[in-house]
């Protein structure tokens, strides 16, 4: 799966690479920034998402599409789709690009709004990667644990680089009786959890 990542995606994740680094040298506006998980991550991701059951796949925050690639490697094997929301559409515009360039664009299905009034729509959740503003964790999670299946699997990341803003919903979530969770210290740490 990552070994024999199609050249067009291994292509544009590099693009996305180098398009975050110079946009943090050149110091934009935090909103307008690109924010993406670094590449151990995308590797983590993609293959956590394997192991999900059957079902459907989210992504909340698309950013410019960089992690959704990554998943796209295990939806492909999997025969899998992957739902991803962003609430900016001039990143969307941008993942939107990233998806087309990639040809990944059976794959992954754009949901341009805030994913907080869509998640309630969603249903038989198998998969979830949350990547959003800080202060959606919370009503992103309690919207989406109570529509995931039977060993569906949620990721958050930035649970350790930003562990002081997120201490009280990663706690929250740790201590959830709904599922089997971890903190995983992998990129900026990873919140697992696992619905029983």
């Amino acid at each position: 799966m990552i070994r024999d990542m199609p050249r067009a995606v291994r292509k544009r994740i590099r693009f996305l690479e180098e398009l975050g680094a110079s946009q943090k040298r050149d110091d934009m506006l935090s909103y307008d920034r690109l924010r993406q998980v670094p590449p151990v991550t995308g590797r983590f991701l993609a293959i956590l998402a394997l192991a999900a059951p059957e079902g459907r796949w989210i992504e909340v925050g698309t950013s410019g599409g960089y992690s959704a690639l990554w998943l796209t490697l295990a939806a492909r094997e999997r025969g899998a789709g992957i739902t991803t929301f962003e609430i900016s559409e001039k990143k969307a515009e941008l993942a939107r690009e990233s998806f087309r360039t990639a040809g990944v664009e059976d794959v992954v299905t754009m949901v341009v709004g805030d994913a907080v009034e869509h998640l309630g729509d969603c249903s038989n959740i198998a998969f979830c990667f949350l990547d959003t503003e800080k202060d959606l964790y919370g009503p992103c999670y309690d919207l989406t644990v109570p529509r995931m299946v039977t060993g569906g699997i949620l990721a958050a990341d930035n649970v350790i680089s930003h562990e002081e803003v997120l201490r009280p919903w990663t706690e929250a979530a740790l201590g959830d009786p709904r599922v089997d969770a971890v903190v995983v210290p992998v990129g900026s740490g990873v919140l697992v959890a696992r619905k029983i």
